[in-house]
């Protein structure tokens, strides 16, 4: 069984181990949210008093932890959690004051344009990121120099290279995988729009790893987690790291006095 010490990793994620892992688990909607955004954050400046945007913030374990770690204001969007709910779990959190919870659309965001000095996505992006006129709408309400951050599922290869989804991840996701591109598709994606320069662009060292020992947790840990968690329990086992993992890419969006193009980063 994994016991919920075995969450509590300070040797590679010190901020997230601070955490409760019971807590989380009670957020739970995917991945461990709180190792992806830690990960992620080492290719961000983030620093107290930034206005950030966390996008698809689920029911709040992402902009507790922007809040509490780094010292930010946070406007955390998502279409599938209420506002009341996500509100409910920054007041338990003592964070409030700095959090405030919207329910919106990614398509629809109710912002006025720059007025977030970051924007930051965990686990979302693949949903509703992909679409080639995405990043040019997102960047309206991102300031000159802001900072774009995100952490999706990802591919070690394009589905398109390979010619067909891997049976194990057809059988639970279907077409879904098309959307979880490598960190280099992402990277071209984003750079060949010359809107933001590309500052980091990796899949994740053992990511896939993670996804299982969270996962399992979940599966032990949860009512009704083992139907629920199963499938990918059973997905990540038969992948063993060949296919599957996270891509975290990073950016800062172009304006007066930056320079265009991108960085020339590699999956590694």
């Amino acid at each position: 069984m994994t016991a919920l010490d075995d969450l509590v990793r300070p040797e590679r994620y010190p901020r997230s181990s601070r955490y409760d892992p019971a807590w989380l688990l009670g957020l739970d909607m995917g991945p461990n949210p709180l190792w992806l955004l830690e990960d992620l954050a080492r290719d961000l400046d983030l620093r107290p008093g930034m206005r950030v945007l966390d996008l698809g913030s689920g029911k709040g374990a992402t902009s507790v932890f922007l809040a509490r770690e780094y010292g930010v204001q946070v406007v955390a969007a998502d279409w599938w959690i209420g506002a009341d709910e996500a509100a409910a779990v920054f007041a338990d959190a003592g964070v409030g004051d700095r959090v405030e919870a919207v329910r919106a659309e990614a398509h629809a965001l109710p912002f006025a344009e720059e007025s977030f000095d970051a924007i930051v996505s965990v686990d979302a992006f693949e949903y509703f990121g992909t679409a080639d006129g995405y990043l040019p709408y997102l960047l309206r309400f991102l300031r000159p120099g802001g900072q774009l951050g995100m952490a999706t599922p990802a591919m070690t290869r394009e589905v398109r290279e390979l010619g067909a989804i891997p049976p194990h991840i057809k059988e639970l996701v279907g077409w879904e995988a098309l959307a979880w591109h490598t960190a280099e598709w992402w990277r071209f994606q984003w750079a060949i729009t010359e809107l933001v320069t590309v500052t980091s662009a990796r899949l994740q060292q053992d990511g896939w790893q993670d996804w299982l020992l969270w996962t399992r947790a979940c599966a032990e840990h949860l009512p009704d987690g083992e139907s629920a968690n199963r499938p990918v329990i059973d997905m990540l086992t038969a992948d063993g790291g060949d296919f599957l993992t996270f891509a975290l890419v990073t950016a800062r969006k172009n304006g007066r006095g930056l320079g265009e193009g991108s960085v020339q980063v590699s999956d590694g």
